[in-house]
């Protein structure tokens, strides 16, 4: 390229350079300009404030496990015998010792009334043989044959009435029936399961969680727990044991919470979701908005005789858009969480309107 024609390209770059200086000068005059009407009334900010106040803040941690009742049985029967009545409904709550199926009865009975003939008639004849034996008119080894033969007999009542009461089958414990497995007129066999019983009083509900927290997890912990099924309820209980072993490969142990159900609304096997509770303590809160972090300090602003003052803070826990203050605030202190890109330490704010916890006027002492 020729050389004059070199220096015309650097003299129009030079033209250009100078051009877009003169351009950017010329735009930050303008802004400052436009900017000047909003600072105008001494640089007073418009804020919103909150007040500091005393919270009762929960550490939670949330898991997952499925209901199981207190205590949960299959009926079955003891005897093999053909259904005769069917007497609970499926869902019905039962009393301990309810009958709830009753099984063909009548060899049973006929075999009771036989051992009843046969007790009464060798205890008729071992008072006989009492009575012969105070006079020396029998032998000791009749008295005894016929004390052996009533023992006998005593034994064959016994098991008369077992095989009678094996008849109808009964309710080990108070509880809710499941739906019957048979049919009324069905033979069943010892071992068939006609239904099943479940105490769901209370209901257990055993989840897992991680060796993290086994330190910190004990009886008596509240838990709170929700199921799909009943949107918007919550069950509480606590914590009832807690495994003393932890799973080589999940690296999780074992936990049993106990939750109340008197009104029987839960049933076994339901899916939940479940919310323990670690610790609760009382802290000093202000809105998440109030909290600034530069660098290694947090600080807020305070609201005093309409002045904004910089508080250095400790931050600890957060709960529901709120943050713990652990030391730099007392309780009542009013905190800017509006306005605050215009807030300068020492400078002037007004009030916008009071927010969410009671604060009314900028001028409030903290």
């Amino acid at each position: 390229m020729p050389l004059w024609k070199q220096f015309l390209t650097l003299i129009v770059l030079a033209a250009l350079g100078y051009g877009g200086y003169e351009g950017y000068q010329r735009y930050m005059a303008a802004e400052s300009t436009e900017a000047k009407p909003a600072a105008k009334g001494g640089g007073t900010a418009i804020v919103e404030l909150a007040r500091a106040e005393r919270r009762t803040l929960s550490e939670t941690i949330e898991a997952i496990g499925t209901t199981r009742a207190r205590q949960s049985v299959n009926i079955v029967p003891e005897a093999s015998g053909r259904v005769i009545e069917i007497l609970f409904r499926a869902g019905q709550h039962v009393e301990t010792g309810a009958v709830l199926v009753q099984l063909d009865d009548t060899i049973a009975r006929a075999d009771l009334a036989e051992a009843q003939a046969r007790l009464t008639e060798r205890k008729r004849m071992l008072d006989r043989v009492n009575q012969l034996r105070d006079s020396s008119a029998v032998s000791a080894a009749s008295v005894e044959e016929a004390t052996a033969r009533f023992a006998e007999a005593q034994a064959q009542y016994d098991r008369a009435v077992r095989r009678l009461s094996d008849r109808s089958i009964r309710a080990p414990f108070g509880g809710t029936v499941a739906l019957p497995e048979v049919d009324h007129g069905a033979s069943v066999t010892a071992g068939t399961v006609i239904t099943r019983l479940d105490d769901l009083t209370e209901i257990e509900v055993e989840f897992a969680l991680p060796e993290t927290l086994f330190a910190r997890v004990s009886p008596g912990q509240t838990v709170s727990a929700t199921g799909a099924a009943f949107p918007g309820r919550v069950f509480a209980g606590q914590i009832e044991a807690v495994d003393s072993y932890i799973d080589p490969v999940s690296r999780s142990f074992r936990t049993r919470a106990i939750i109340p159900n008197s009104d029987g609304v839960l049933p076994a096997g339901m899916f939940m979701s479940l919310e323990l509770t670690l610790s609760q303590t009382d802290h000093i809160v202000v809105p998440e908005e109030a909290i600034i972090f530069q660098a290694a300090e947090t600080y807020v602003f305070v609201a005093e005789n309409n002045v904004a003052r910089r508080v250095t803070v400790k931050t600890g826990q957060r709960q529901d858009g709120m943050v713990a203050v652990l030391d730099g605030l007392t309780e009542g202190a009013s905190v800017i969480v509006r306005g605050l890109h215009r807030v300068r330490n020492g400078g002037a704010i007004e009030l916008l309107k009071p927010i969410g916890n009671g604060a009314s006027t900028a001028g409030d002492q903290s």
